[in-house]
């Protein structure tokens, strides 16, 4: 079959079975395949969809959870000077050119870089390596969290009263430990709080020591395959099915942040507990420790 044929029995076949989607790219061109190029990689289908899915980066369980701790724990508002010096002096710049780097070639993490450089190559897979076990780790905190919401749903939480079968004698519930009086007369030293003992000894079951394995939970194993097939079928359709996953995932945490803000600023005592939790500890800069917690949260 003559070239010029073969071209039109393939602009005939695309025409009739590969019709594209509105503001998806057209996949392989006939022209592309009649002269053996690779296919064209698909497209956000808007540029609200890109600036979603770049802002879902921004903010996630992190920003919850893992910063204001570090944040108290390594000097208060002195943690806020080195922050934001690895933040606009590495973190922001290495961001800045993943994005760009991933729009001017049109390329994954791999190509991309063997696109600028070949020697290059090497960056792109210890990415992915890195990625992957960021991952592996991450999607278990999520786990964690979709256990957490399932227990929730009781009138009365299994981590508010010490009545539970995995507590312990040494168990305090929260409103003996507000009675001043009483608990000076219980001289507590070694007593925990159902909060943690629901944590440790019914959510993660923690053993005597590494050598002693223990049973599967299947409760918490049936939560992490959920949280697994739902990002299955986050991306499993590439751009097309992420594009509008981002409309929740990138807008929930900042209302919910939101919330959390809004409520925790009209508590009593607020502005003295912002006041102590934001109290410079210029000393803590000192420790190499902190520089490097510095740069993980950066």
């Amino acid at each position: 079959m003559a070239t010029k044929e073969k071209l039109q029995c393939l602009k005939d076949f695309h025409k009739d079975i590969l019709k594209p989607s509105p503001g998806k790219s057209p996949g392989t061109r006939p022209e592309d395949e009649a002269e053996g190029k690779p296919p064209q990689r698909e497209k956000w289908a808007s540029k609200i969809d890109f600036l979603l899915s770049v802002a879902g980066g921004f903010i996630g369980l992190g920003n919850v959870w893992r910063f204001p701790y570090l944040c108290y724990k390594n000097g208060g508002g002195a943690f806020l000077i080195p922050y934001f010096i690895f933040l606009f002096g590495g973190g922001l710049p290495v961001f800045f050119l993943e994005v760009v780097l991933g729009q001017y070639t049109s390329e994954g993490g791999i190509t991309c870089w063997e696109k600028i450089c070949p020697i290059f190559t090497g960056i792109g897979y210890a990415s992915i390596v890195i990625v992957s076990l960021l991952n592996v780790y991450y999607i278990v905190i999520l786990a964690w969290g979709l256990y957490y919401l399932f227990q929730s749903f009781q009138s009365v939480l299994p981590w508010a009263h010490c009545h539970q079968k995995w507590n312990t004698p040494t168990c305090v519930e929260d409103t003996l430990r507000k009675n001043k009086t009483l608990w000076i007369s219980l001289n507590a030293t070694n007593f925990t709080s159902p909060v943690t003992e629901f944590w440790e000894r019914n959510v993660l079951s923690l053993s005597s020591g590494i050598e002693d394995i223990g049973i599967i939970k299947w409760d918490l194993a049936l939560c992490l395959l959920l949280v697994w097939v739902i990002c299955f079928f986050c991306i499993w359709k590439g751009v097309k099915s992420t594009g509008k996953v981002v409309y929740i995932t990138a807008t929930f945490p900042f209302i919910m942040l939101l919330v959390l803000l809004i409520r925790g600023v009209t508590l009593p005592g607020a502005a003295e507990g912002i006041k102590f939790y934001l109290y410079p500890d210029i000393s803590r800069l000192a420790d190499p420790q902190v520089q490097n917690q510095e740069w993980g949260a950066g």
